[in-house]
């Protein structure tokens, strides 16, 4: 066995476990820590494969079209296959998932669904970037089609040099490491804030010359750094996996920038509001943000499709607010 490099301030044996937490549960907060740690515990050999690059396969290779007519590639469709095994051990109704046309039922009488993202960033599958995981989870009478408003629990899985989760069953945020010495899930926060202030943006700057013009005035005058209208230096980053930065706004702040634009196919924007939109807002608004599609929050929104599109906005609040501003005729 390779050695560890320790740090003089390692905590893990006063860092409790995902599993203790789920054990402390009562009423229906069992059925749904059971489909956190489930989802944990799934999440770990999808790490490990995706760890593997080309070693064992092409995970990259182009295997038929998701719903959307995106490409869906090899790991899409066996990160699919490997959740929707592990979640019929579980309370789950029904499952609402990128990578399947229609809704998938797996246990008539159990109280919840869940919509998922199996691989979010697929695109960067292969290469080591940052790649992850993205669910919700809705009381199952009712189906997908409702406001965001409705669900009672959220969380993401990010795929680094660690496997991260960060989750929600109403209450604060919970963040947890996966420790390969003991193969356990550690908690490592208990009530994940976002940082007040930041000025980190993340976005595709190749599509700012199709954006609205707000959103374009707005970029520019961040551009302008402190000699310009907002008076500060910002940072510019764009990992193309919104997983990525988000989990990366969720610890160290900033704002995520992905609106509609005029191109064919991203009127409507691009990010899919059930499975991926949702979790993001429903998390980022516990952590004192805020999500928006640019006119309206995120989770007042209701889906009229199961992969209806939504251009997505989300991060510290103030930030937030104050690019709404710039999409607001007449308000500056």
């Amino acid at each position: 066995m390779r050695p560890v490099l320790h740090l003089a301030n390692d905590q893990r044996s006063t860092a409790p476990t995902l599993e203790a937490w789920r054990t402390n549960l009562t009423g229906t907060d069992q059925d749904l820590g059971r489909i956190i740690t489930t989802i944990a515990k799934a999440s770990i050999p999808l790490a490990d494969r995706l760890a593997l690059g080309y070693l064992t396969g092409n995970p990259a290779e182009i295997v038929g079209l998701n719903d959307s007519g995106d490409p869906q590639k090899a790991m899409d469709v066996a990160a699919h296959d490997h959740l929707m095994s592990e979640l019929a051990t579980c309370s789950i109704h029904s499952v609402l998932s990128e990578e399947a046309e229609d809704v998938i039922l797996l246990d008539p009488i159990a109280p919840f669904s869940i919509a998922i993202d199996p691989i979010d960033g697929s695109g960067s599958i292969g290469i080591g970037a940052p790649l992850g995981l993205l669910f919700c989870v809705f009381p199952s009478e009712g189906g997908f089609l409702r406001s965001g408003r409705d669900i009672v629990a959220a969380g993401y899985v990010s795929f680094g040099h660690s496997i991260d989760m960060s989750f929600s069953i109403g209450g604060t945020i919970l963040s947890a490491t996966f420790d390969r010495d003991a193969d356990e899930f550690r908690i490592t926060n208990t009530d994940l804030r976002l940082p007040e202030t930041s000025s980190t943006i993340a976005y595709n700057a190749s599509n700012v010359q199709f954006w609205p013009q707000g959103l374009q005035d707005y970029i520019s005058d961040c551009l302008a750094g402190k000699d310009g209208p907002r008076g500060r230096q910002f940072n510019m980053r764009w990992l193309a996996a919104a997983v990525g930065e988000f989990h990366r706004i969720m610890w160290r702040g900033g704002i995520f920038l992905y609106p509609a634009d005029n191109r064919d196919g991203y009127q409507n924007g691009r990010l899919r509001l059930s499975y991926e939109a949702f979790p993001i807002a429903y998390l980022i608004e516990k952590a004192g943000g805020a999500a928006t599609d640019g006119t309206t929050a995120i989770l007042d929104r209701t889906p009229q499709s199961l992969h209806e599109n939504t251009s997505l906005i989300f991060g510290n609040s103030a930030e937030v607010a104050t690019l709404q501003d710039y999409l607001t005729p007449n308000s500056r």
